[in-house]
């Protein structure tokens, strides 16, 4: 029997998450003689092809519930983690009648998708995570933006850092494919090192550099918000912590881009505001209302790449009711 397991891509969590669930599943389930990856991303209309499931196992992790009797796991942790009311009460229909406690699991307390796989996968499965704690502390801090400051999350000194960069940004489609089953045995510092990891990152760190450039050219400070628009100049992804490394008395964040399958309008807040938690706007509600989500402190929403106007009207609405919180 074959496993397909679907993560979010281009999001060091979701690879982790992935990585994790492979290796749980390997050493404390072993049912599966072959492993395989589908990255899924937010993007405007369908998010998943159910053509795309295996007649095995397949599991979704870090990613939004999908009501299919073809999905066998799930894990999630983000606070818009169901597209319709009717997912939830399904959800929470299979917890009460014990239909799904065993293989789909939920639990926004969770800083990152990994840790919940691994303390689920040890206290249900007796999964030993120990030698995946580098892997798990990682994805808390880059997941939980619990970086010590906005220079140490974006010059990067640290391996997971990097390979951060290398997933968020790479337009290889089937990168993350690649270094799943690496994170499953490697230290961080040796899946970095690997030939084809060390040819992306070159280039990339130069786009790198010209993105805090851009972005200091296109932000603005206003009313505690920062707001850029670079739509104009394609990416397939940057650095979230560039604007508050720019602007540190910042305390939210709107920035607009494009990639090859989106326009995005990205939400989000200094995780070094000196503001009490009590006084800081809940993002995934206001991404929400326009279609995306995300955390109480970060969040998204995709438009389709040819709908830049309505993205930049949510931007500006978003801008405006941050403005005044």
């Amino acid at each position: 029997m074959d496993c397909r397991i679907f993560y979010h891509d281009h999001c060091f969590d979701g690879a982790c998450s992935a990585s994790l669930f492979t290796r749980f599943h390997r050493e404390c389930i072993g049912t599966v003689k072959e492993f395989s990856y589908h990255g899924l991303v937010h993007r405007a209309g369908g998010l998943f092809d159910e053509a795309a499931f295996v007649d095995g196992e397949n599991a979704i992790v870090d990613f939004k519930y999908l009501s299919s009797p073809k999905v066998t796991w799930w894990f999630d942790h983000h606070l818009s983690a169901f597209l319709t009311p009717e997912d939830q009460a399904e959800f929470e229909r299979g917890q009460v009648d014990g239909s799904e406690t065993l293989r789909k699991f939920y639990d926004a307390s969770y800083v990152s998708c990994t840790s919940l796989i691994a303390d689920v996968a040890t206290a249900k499965f007796g999964f030993d995570a120990a030698p995946l704690a580098e892997l798990i502390y990682w994805a808390n801090i880059v997941d939980g933006a619990k970086y010590e400051s906005a220079t140490a999350a974006v010059e990067m000194a640290e391996p997971a850092m990097k390979l951060t960069m290398v997933i968020e940004s790479s337009p290889d489609e089937t990168l993350v494919q690649k270094l799943i089953p690496l994170l499953t045995e490697m230290k961080l510092q040796q899946v970095l090192d690997q030939p084809f990891v060390q040819e992306i990152l070159g280039p990339l760190m130069e786009r790198h550099l010209a993105a805090i450039g851009l972005i200091e050219e296109r932000s603005s400070l206003h009313k505690g918000v920062i707001a850029f628009d670079i739509t104009d100049k394609p990416t397939e992804g940057y650095n979230k912590f560039i604007p508050y490394y720019l602007h540190p008395q910042g305390t939210y964040n709107v920035g607009l881009s494009k990639s090859s399958f989106r326009t995005k309008v990205s939400v989000g807040t200094n995780p070094w505001t000196p503001l009490p938690a009590s006084e800081l706007v809940n993002i995934a509600a206001i991404c929400e209302r326009y279609g995306g989500g995300g955390h109480a402190r970060v969040g998204a929403i995709s438009f389709p790449p040819d709908r830049e106007d309505e993205a930049q009207k949510a931007a500006q609405e978003i801008v405006l009711e941050l403005q005044g919180a």
